[in-house]
C-alpha cells in the first residue's frame, strides 16, 4: 500500500496542560536534519528536544527549537574529501561539489566534546518528474496536486521518494484607480500606475511527503497526490505556480519518515514511539548518547514547475459588496477630509452630467484596498514579476 505521509503537523490546543514524563535518556536529545546533495548549498540544522509542555515534540514542533550553536560540521567522503560547513542564521551550510557515485559520504559533527557521524552512503540518483497536474474532481472539491515521476531506473525493486515544494501565487488589489484628488485645484486629476495592479507572494510548503512504489505496475508511481488547495483559497484566485522537489531516498530514510509522522501525529498515544525508539542513521562515536534524525545523500534533486490557472477550475471567490466609501455631492471640505484626515484615495468621480440622479458621486478607498503590496506586506508580497511567470507550459528541470 502506498504510504503518503506528512512530516510536519500542527498541534492543536488541549483542555488542560499535559506534561509528558519522558525517561531521562529521552531528554535533551540531539536532532539533526538535512541532506547531502551534489553540487548544491547543503543546509543542516542541529537542535535539541524539549518537553511537550513547551510545545515541541521530539524536535518537530511548532515552537522554535532549541538550536545547537558552536558545532563543527562537515560533509566527508570515503575518498578523503571534506566540505566544511559554516554557521548561518541557525543553520550550518556548505557548498558541496559534484559527488562521486562510487564514494560513500557522511555528515561529521563535533560539539560539546562529543563526535557524531551519519552512516556513510553512496549518493542516490533521482529520476526526473514526468508530470505534475492539478485535478478538481467536482465543482466543490479541493484542487489536488498529483505527481508522476519518470519511469524508475530499476523497475525490479521498490523505489522510495520524498517530495517538498515551493509556491508562488499572484495577488490583485481590491480596487484600482487611475485618478487622484488634487488638493491644490480641488478636483480630480489623472495619475496612472500610482499603485501596482498585481503582486506576487512566495512560500515554502510546510510538509514533507514520502511515498513507495510497491503497489504500482513496474514500480512506477502514477498520479500520486502530494497536497491540495481549497478552491476558495486566495492562492488560486488568479494564477498559481508550484515548484516540486523530488528526491530518491533509501528504505531506511522512508521508514524514518513514517516513524517521525507517527511520533508527531499520535503524541502521547499508547503505541507512540519514544524519541530514543525512532530510527536514525546518526550515531555518537564518543559515548552512548542517542541522536534523532536522518541524513540522506543524493546525486541530484529533480524539480518540476507547474501552473494552475483559475479558468481551468471552479474557484469560489468570496462574496463581497462595494467596501469603498461613497460620497454624494461632497463639498471641498468633505474631499479634503477623505484625503488628509482619513488617508483615503479617490477611486471614482462621476459628474452629475453622467449620473442617474444628476448629482456628483465619488468613491474613496484605503491604501490597503488599492496597494496590493501594502495589503500583503506581512506575507512578503512584491511587485516585480518573477522570471518564470511568462512561461506558458510546465517545465521539468
Amino acid at each position: 500500500m502506498l504510504c503518503l505521509m506528512i512530516g510536519v503537523c500542527t498541534l492543536t490546543g488541549c483542555i488542560e496542560e499535559f506534561e509528558a514524563d519522558l525517561p531521562s535518556e529521552d531528554s535533551n536529545l540531539m536532532v539533526v536534519e538535512g541532506t547531502i546533495c551534489s553540487g548544491k548549498l547543503n543546509k543542516f540544522t542541529l537542535s535539541r528536544t524539549q518537553s511537550l509542555s513547551n510545545g515541541y515534540l521530539y524536535g518537530y514542533g511548532y515552537n522554535p527549537p532549541q538550536m545547537v550553536y558552536g558545532a563543527q560540521v562537515s560533509v566527508r567522503g570515503s575518498d578523503g574529501s571534506v566540505y566544511v560547513a559554516q554557521p548561518e542564521d541557525g543553520y550550518y551550510s556548505c557548498q558541496v561539489g559534484t559527488l562521486n557515485p562510487d564514494v560513500d559520504y557522511f555528515l561529521h559533527i563535533e560539539v560539546d566534546g562529543e563526535v557524531f557521524e551519519s552512516t556513510p552512503q553512496k549518493p542516490l540518483r533521482t529520476e526526473k518528474i514526468t508530470d505534475v497536474s492539478g485535478v478538481q474532481n467536482t465543482p466543490v472539491s479541493d484542487i489536488d496536486v498529483l505527481v508522476t515521476p519518470d519511469a524508475p531506473f530499476n523497475p525490479n525493486k521498490v523505489n522510495y521518494y520524498s517530495w517538498t515544494y515551493d509556491e508562488t501565487w499572484e495577488v490583485h488589489p481590491d480596487y484600482t484607480t487611475d485618478i487622484y484628488y488634487d488638493t491644490e485645484i480641488m478636483g480630480p486629476m489623472t495619475k496612472y500606475n500610482q499603485f501596482p495592479k498585481r503582486g506576487w507572494i512566495d512560500a515554502t510548503g510546510s510538509t514533507i511527503m514520502a511515498g513507495a512504489s510497491n503497489n504500482y505496475d513496474g514500480q512506477h508511481i502514477q498520479k500520486l497526490k502530494l497536497y491540495d488547495i481549497p478552491s476558495s483559497d486566495f492562492r488560486v484566485y488568479h494564477r498559481y505556480s508550484g515548484l516540486i522537489h523530488q528526491r530518491a531516498i533509501t528504505k531506511a530514510e522512508y521508514e524514518y519518515e513514517l516513524a517521525r509522522r507517527q511520533a508527531s501525529t499520535e503524541m502521547g498515544g499508547l503505541f507512540t514511539p519514544l524519541p530514543s525508539a525512532l530510527p536514525t542513521n546518526i550515531h555518537c562515536l564518543t559515548s552512548k548518547k542517542h541522536v534523532i534524525g536522518f541524513i540522506g545523500c543524493s546525486l541530484n534533486i529533480s524539480d518540476y514547475r507547474f501552473f494552475l490557472d483559475p479558468q481551468d477550475f471552479t474557484i469560489h471567490y468570496p462574496r463581497r459588496g462595494d467596501e469603498r466609501v461613497w460620497l454624494v455631492n461632497p463639498s471641498t471640505e468633505d474631499c479634503l477630509r477623505m484625503v488628509e484626515k482619513e488617508g483615503r484615495y479617490l477611486c471614482e468621480w462621476i459628474p452629475s452630467l453622467f449620473s442617474d440622479d444628476n448629482k456628483l458621486h465619488t468613491a474613496w478607498a484605503s491604501l490597503s484596498q488599492l496597494d496590493v503590496i501594502y495589503k500583503y506586506r506581512s506575507q512578503g508580497a512584491y511587485a516585480e514579476e518573477p522570471d518564470f511567470w511568462s512561461l506558458n507550459e510546465n517545465v521539468s528541470y
